[in-house]
């Protein structure tokens, strides 16, 4: 038994972990030692041992082992995620309530919670760094958050409501998975006219692969949203649309439907509410953000709704009459929209999506993506073989540029759609930097992943724009947590950063997107080697704010959609009916009667954004402010890089997050950049740009 625990990829302590050697079979006995040595550490911190004194000695006792169960447990996660099978799903399910439990009692133990208070207001916090005191402070704050104060039945009942919580967010999330993996609909190729001819051949490729003539169409979004954009064949965008909108509902496959999972886990997170003394799941939610009240984002919503409406308006009524004269579309329905919008963007600026597509070939994007980062932030990225879990996925080593080349950093990227992998793109963390309590120095490692089409035939994958733009967005966050110099694990990176500013350098680098000295880098046709034309980018730029009133009120919509959720009373079970309601107030489009995408809203049901989806517009305010910086300074300057890197990127959760905006912006943010990049300037619509609340 012994030998077989050495053996185990979940036990190595090798620099990276060994994902191709990770089984099922590893974790159950994997997680019996690292739990029980987690156990022994919380009794012996909690009980009041001098081994675990002051701040290092409690670091030494119980922040190791718990990290590296954390850690590992992070591996199996990430599995469950992006190579998820029947095996590792059963393994992950038998083993989360066991990681639930014993997160929900570090979280709210008397005893530890004593002696964090004690640290935090004892004759010695004056002496720790500013990051250890925002470490003890953020520390007690969440104990209270875990139920620390909880007594009796109430204790008992919040830990019931963690484990419930987070088997049924697990099961939301599957549901989601398995409701697009199901879905295959085989048609002949001579439906798919106006579809670009890679979606085509890789469709073509899916079902002779499975012994089937004709094409193979799947939700996967490499394949939904090109055949929604391009498909001349309207029966086809009606079919494809509305198995799209009802996936995982109660209109989908019984057995996807995530209604009954909805309903119950809004009543579970008011229930936790209070039970810790809050009004609503809202007002929980907000404790540890930047935005101070449900109020406060409600208002910041309406106000962003109200400014956006007047081009949103205008735009669906162009659309609707360009779709009546020129596309003979007597009635605008919603799976004519992304289509007429992509004919209509055509016809206005001789510019189409996928006019652009064949420029950005992955290599070259990369390769002119590591060099932006090289000189804006001063690192290097290099390639190196790793062991990874799909054999499409890369690993790099980030380093400091000059002499030794100092590693400071390492990510994994994952880029394309594939059966058993999560839709959409993220970035997670594979370990945090942190100065161990015995010396050494931990680096940091993060997740890349996105769903990009994948190579098809010899070609390179092609991207398209707002693939671009999904990349340098995720690298954002990456950077956010590979170039941090915080030494604490609870406040490196993205650990402590407030959940309204974490999106502050993913959108920070959207920007990017949009020059011409940066996309002249990125771009390489793939047939001629050529680079983007200066004309075709003129085009491009010109329709880039294409529609963005229509986008910017539906970020408002979900936003308040969420936040309404979880502050009114009784919407548990309503979720339909309010995301409606929310739809007829804010929307002027109508959207279709079956459409229900909060049944595969992984965000709020399965991620970290309950009462918090506003955070995206409510960080976009502080992305495109900052970025202004770089349009004022220049966009290379390397003293404004610099000092982004060093007031934002570096500082992770060390202070506040508005602290290191003023550190690098020398004030508070202001609305004015972002309504001018989304061509939503105040004096087109009336009214002031207000600053965003301190």
């Amino acid at each position: 038994m012994t030998a077989r625990l050495h053996e185990n990829p979940l036990l190595g302590t090798a620099d990276l972990p060994d994902f191709a050697a990770l089984r099922p079979e590893h974790v159950s006995p994997a997680l019996d030692v690292l739990l029980a040595e987690a156990e022994a550490a919380l009794v012996l911190a909690a009980d009041g041992h001098e081994a675990a004194a002051d701040y290092d000695d409690l670091a030494r006792v119980l922040d190791v082992p718990v990290e590296r169960l954390r850690r590992a447990w992070g591996h199996v996660c990430h599995l469950q995620a992006v190579a998820d099978t029947p095996e590792l799903r059963a393994v992950h399910a038998e083993n989360l309530p066991r990681i639930t439990d014993f997160s929900t009692r570090l979280a709210s133990d008397p005893g530890l919670y004593a002696r964090y208070k004690a640290l935090a207001a004892g004759p010695q916090a004056a002496s720790l760094t500013p990051a250890r005191r925002k470490v003890l402070a953020d520390a007690v704050r969440d104990f209270v958050l875990g139920g620390a104060e909880l007594q009796g039945a109430d204790r008992e009942r919040f830990a019931a409501l963690q484990e419930q919580l987070a088997a049924l967010s697990k099961r939301f999330g599957d549901n989601v998975l398995d409701a697009v993996d199901a879905y295959a609909l085989f048609v002949d190729e001579d439906r798919l006219a106006g579809v670009p001819a890679d979606v085509v051949r890789a469709a073509r490729e899916a079902a002779s692969a499975e012994g089937r003539a004709g094409c193979k169409l799947t939700l996967q979004l490499p394949c939904y949203l090109p055949v929604m954009q391009h498909a001349e064949d309207r029966a086809l965008r009606e079919q494809i649309y509305g198995a799209w909108a009802r996936r995982a509902s109660e209109l989908g496959e019984a057995r996807f439907d995530n209604s009954p999972l909805m309903r119950e886990i809004v009543e579970l997170r008011q229930e936790e509410a209070r039970l810790l003394g809050y009004p609503s799941y809202a007002h929980l939610s907000l404790v540890p953000k930047m935005a101070r009240s449900p109020e406060e984002v409600l208002g910041f919503v309406h106000d962003l709704a109200r400014r956006a409406r007047p081009f949103a308006e205008r735009e669906l009524a162009e659309l609707q009459a360009f779709a009546r004269g020129t596309l003979g579309i007597a009635e605008l329905q919603p799976w004519d929209r992304s289509f007429a919008a992509e004919r209509l963007k055509q016809q206005r600026y001789a510019f189409g999506s996928e006019e652009v597509r064949p420029y950005f070939t992955l290599p070259r994007v990369l390769e002119g993506l590591f060099e932006l980062i090289g000189r804006l932030f001063g690192v290097r990225i290099d390639e190196e073989p790793a062991s990874t879990w799909h054999d499409s996925v890369r690993f790099f080593r980030v380093r400091r540029q000059g002499p030794g080349a100092l590693p400071v950093a390492g990510f994994y990227l994952d880029l394309h759609a594939r059966t058993g992998k999560q839709g959409g793109a993220w970035m997670d963390s594979a370990r945090q930097r942190w100065r161990r309590p015995e010396g050494a120095l931990q680096l940091p490692l993060a997740h890349l992943v996105c769903n990009f089409a994948a190579p098809v035939g010899d070609q390179p994958a092609l991207l398209t724009h707002d693939d671009v733009i999904t990349l340098f967005h995720e690298f954002g966050h990456g950077l956010h947590h590979m170039l941090t110099q915080v030494d604490e694990v609870a406040a490196s990176g993205i650990s402590g950063v407030e959940w309204d500013a974490c999106e502050l350098p993913s959108q920070f680098m959207e920007n990017f997107c949009w020059e011409w000295p940066v996309l002249q880098r990125l771009s390489s046709h793939v047939d001629t080697g050529e680079a983007l034309p200066r004309a075709l980018f003129e085009r491009m730029l010109a329709a880039r704010n294409f529609h963005n009133g229509l986008a910017m009120l539906r970020h408002c919509e979900y936003g308040l959609f969420d936040m309404r959720l979880h502050l009114e009373p009784g919407r548990a079970g309503q979720e339909t009916a309010l995301a409606f309601e929310v739809a007829a107030l804010l929307s002027p489009a109508v959207p279709a009667p079956f459409l229900r995408y909060p049944h595969s809203f992984t965000h709020l049901f399965d991620g970290g954004y309950a009462a918090g989806y506003y955070g995206y517009a409510w960080a976009e305010v502080l992305s495109a402010d900052a970025f202004s910086a770089f349009e004022e300074a220049g966009l290379f300057d390397p003293a404004t890089g610099e000092r982004f890197r060093e007031a934002v990127l570096e500082s992770g959760g060390s202070r506040p997050a508005m602290d290191s905006f003023k550190a690098f912006r020398g004030r508070e943010p202001k609305l004015d950049a972002l309504l001018r990049h989304q061509g939503l300037l105040p004096d087109e619509t009336g009214g002031r740009a207000a600053a965003l609340p301190a």
